[in-house]
């Protein structure tokens, strides 16, 4: 049965919109970039991991962002003017793209899901489903007209846009999103010998709650100072009620999310991702949570995170007595903690590093 939904849901995916680029896109802005108009759903991660250090690097022009939710778009001069779509689109803003395309200098469209995936998946719920369609799917019909260019989050997930082209874009997190002062307590704690394990998870990650779910019981009652916290909607509450020294959180807007960070630190952070076509596409982004928490990280082994162990860096494959193993490990020695905290560490360096390289399409140089 469960081939057969499999089967649909790759048919249905199959038919869904696209983003492609209009007949004569060259992949490069149609003339010099005077400016930069970032619209999207902003604050957001995907803005505040992908474009904004790049943004400010040197040498590139000066933007704006706008807010799609509001039911206008505020005063912007198009003059020269070169677009990006940060994953939604309103009609407002599509009108406004319409009414001045032979005043802007291009469009680009930033993507770091593989929506489509998403929304004929299993996991995520109805009303993001249809929000995906209205935000991200449907708007495509009349930003392809208008498109010169695609960037995609990692190769995979340019690789399944075929007839967008799309440009490989790189996590490039400015400092600020992941180097915060030292914490000293925590509001779950009750004893400075406790250890604090986190899985802080989106809406569309129910097949994670339930692999975690068994692992953190076993961990919970062989360990009784280890405690446990996990960001869960409304369907994965219910997969972690019962469970003693167990903190079930709501899901927090971004901006609420950095903060909370700012206030506490968790000592061992979960990332596991099964497989599926969504997780092979994304990122290694959950790696910039864990150091901002200064947490050791554990990662499912895959596209998002590589396959193989590095130095000190847990990468492990999806089966629950591993997990079990390696978290226990954690919860026994501070010592592997702090080194597993540093090379996740590291991995975030190497990220940031190309953030102040900018968008090379943009230089300042063209003008």
């Amino acid at each position: 049965m469960s081939g057969v939904r499999e089967r649909i849901a790759r048919w249905i995916e199959r038919r869904l919109p696209q983003p492609r680029l209009r007949e004569s896109a060259t992949g490069r802005p149609r003339r010099p970039v005077k400016r930069i108009i970032v619209f999207g759903r902003i604050p957001n991660p995907t803005f505040d991991y992908y474009l904004a250090a790049r943004l400010e690097a040197s040498d590139m022009p000066p933007y704006e962002v706008a807010d799609i939710r509001g039911s206008k778009v505020p005063t912007l001069d198009a003059d020269g003017a070169f677009v990006v779509i940060c994953r939604y689109a309103s009609r407002a803003v599509l009108r406004w793209i319409e009414s001045n395309a032979r005043r802007l200098s291009g469009v680009g469209l930033f993507l770091d899901d593989d929506i489509p995936a998403v929304v004929t998946g299993k996991d995520a719920d109805f009303p993001y489903r249809l929000f995906l369609w209205y935000r991200a799917l449907w708007p495509l019909g009349r930003l392809n007209r208008h498109l010169d260019l695609v960037w995609a989050s990692t190769p995979h997930l340019a690789a399944r846009l075929v007839g967008a082209k799309a440009v490989v874009l790189p996590p490039a997190p400015p400092k600020v999103l992941w180097e915060v002062e030292e914490r000293s307590g925590d509001q779950f704690r009750q004893s400075s010998q406790d250890v604090l394990i986190g899985y802080h998870a989106t809406g569309v990650h129910l097949e994670e709650h339930r692999f975690l779910r068994p692992i953190i019981a076993d961990v919970l009652r062989e360990r009784p100072h280890a405690r446990f916290e996990v960001f869960a909607d409304r369907r994965a509450k219910a997969i972690w009620q019962g469970l003693e020294r167990v903190q079930i959180r709501e899901p927090m807007p971004w901006g609420e999310y950095l903060a909370d960070a700012h206030a506490r630190r968790i000592d061992i952070m979960l990332v596991p991702l099964a497989p599926s076509h969504v997780n092979d596409s994304r990122a290694p982004t959950k790696r910039i949570d864990v150091a901002r928490y200064k947490a050791a990280g554990v990662f499912s082994a895959g596209p998002a995170y590589g396959f193989s162990d590095r130095p000190d860096e847990l990468l492990l494959t999806q089966k629950a007595d591993i997990w079990r193993c390696n978290i226990v490990r954690l919860v026994d020695d501070q010592a592997a903690r702090a080194k597993a905290a540093d090379a996740t560490l590291q991995m975030v360096l190497q990220m940031a590093a190309v953030a102040d390289t900018g968008l090379e399409l943009f230089k300042l140089r063209q003008v």
